[in-house]
């Protein structure tokens, strides 16, 4: 199966982040079975084998890269750039 590249899905109202979901490498077809908050308003999304597939920012505008970036550590991640989270800055 393909795997999918790490990317950034932003919604937005009144051309403000109100919603946020960092998507990890997955293969077609993981879902989620599991979810695991974290600081700064993150929550985790993990597959049925414990890999994370997902990381969903809660509060889009309070986020840190800093924050972000713990997390991604813990689950033995890349960390993110700031050119990932432009989204998020841009509106």
């Amino acid at each position: 199966m393909p795997r999918h590249s790490r990317y950034l899905e932003v919604t937005y109202r009144d051309g403000k982040p109100i919603a946020a979901y960092l998507y990890l490498p997955r293969e077609s077809g993981d879902k989620s079975v599991r979810t695991e908050r974290r600081e700064g308003g993150l929550v985790v999304d993990f597959t049925e084998g414990d890999r994370p597939i997902g990381i969903e920012i809660t509060s889009p505008r309070a986020i840190s890269l800093e924050a972000l970036n713990r997390a991604l550590i813990a689950l033995d991640q890349e960390p993110a750039t700031e050119q990932e989270l432009s989204p998020l800055a841009a509106a």
